[in-house]
């Protein structure tokens, strides 16, 4: 069972679950704009996942504080390397342009962990900031990259979907935020430790509502993608419902990390 756990804890601490959520999105893009697979596409999202969200959370731990490295991190530092140089691979295999905005996405994550400023923290500290750059970065990796890699020009479906899935990682970071409430700090100013918990699920749940109902708006409008939505919006607002500071880190790290990959198995499914 020990044993298990290391692998379990690895396995979250690597991103590599984060990165298949990525992965889930950008599949789940492909099924909505009818995108034939794109391995290079989906390859990039992944491993650049990987790398950039262990850049974000290590970064710090090594360069600012200097803390020993341990085996796992050592682990996570080769696997963080091969992955870098996997992105390298996958990205020259993209566009001209897609590639422009991939570099662009990569300085707004660089901008996140890296203080460029003079006398000024990197953005990640910056008070209310970071649930809307990683929003950001999120949309753009696996819905803006993929149809500009694709050539499918901008319509009112992309926007729309573009609100959708900034709404998506919005309500999931305010997750995050409600169990990492005892551990941030305050100059954060995250939304719930600016209006509070309760606040904070009610803007959940009502942010779920414009989530759903803009799926009406969508040219390509189903019944069969209204009911996949559906059950995700009541997945994420019992997520919200049961989220409290004292939940278990796998709470977010593993389950709500989770819902991306739950929902494109439900299309491939349903």
């Amino acid at each position: 069972m020990k044993f298990l756990k290391l692998i379990l804890d690895f396995y979250l601490n690597s991103s590599i679950h984060v990165a298949l959520s990525c992965y889930a999105l950008v599949q789940i893009t492909f099924h909505v704009f009818h995108i034939q697979y794109d391995n290079a596409m989906a390859m990039f999202a992944f491993f650049g996942t990987i790398v950039g969200y262990n850049f974000v959370k290590y970064d710090a731990l090594v360069r600012v504080k200097r803390k020993l490295i341990g085996n796992q991190l050592k682990i996570i530092a080769v696997l963080s390397f091969i992955s870098l140089f996997l992105v390298g691979y996958y990205f020259f295999q993209l566009k001209r342009i897609t590639q422009i905005v991939s570099v662009v996405i990569f300085l707004i994550t660089a901008l996140y962990t890296l203080p460029f400023f003079p006398n000024r923290r990197n953005a990640r500290n910056w008070a209310g900031v970071k649930i809307y750059i990683v929003a950001i970065c999120w949309v753009g990796t696996t819905l803006v990259l993929p149809l500009i890699n694709a050539g499918i020009p901008f319509s009112s479906d992309f926007f729309i979907k573009c609100i959708q899935r900034f709404v998506l990682v919005f309500v999931l970071v305010l997750v995050f935020e409600i169990i990492d409430l005892a551990n941030d700090d305050p100059h954060l100013q995250t939304v719930p430790q600016t209006i509070g918990v309760k606040r904070t699920k009610v803007l959940g749940l009502l942010l779920l509502i414009p989530f759903w109902v803009l799926e009406v708006f969508v040219s390509t409008f189903n019944y069969h993608d209204v009911l996949i939505n559906l059950i995700m919006v009541l997945m994420l607002m019992l997520f919200i419902a049961f989220a409290n500071p004292k939940r278990s880190k796998y709470y977010t790290s593993f389950w709500v990390e989770s819902v991306p990959v739950f929902w494109w198995l439900m299309i491939l499914l349903l």
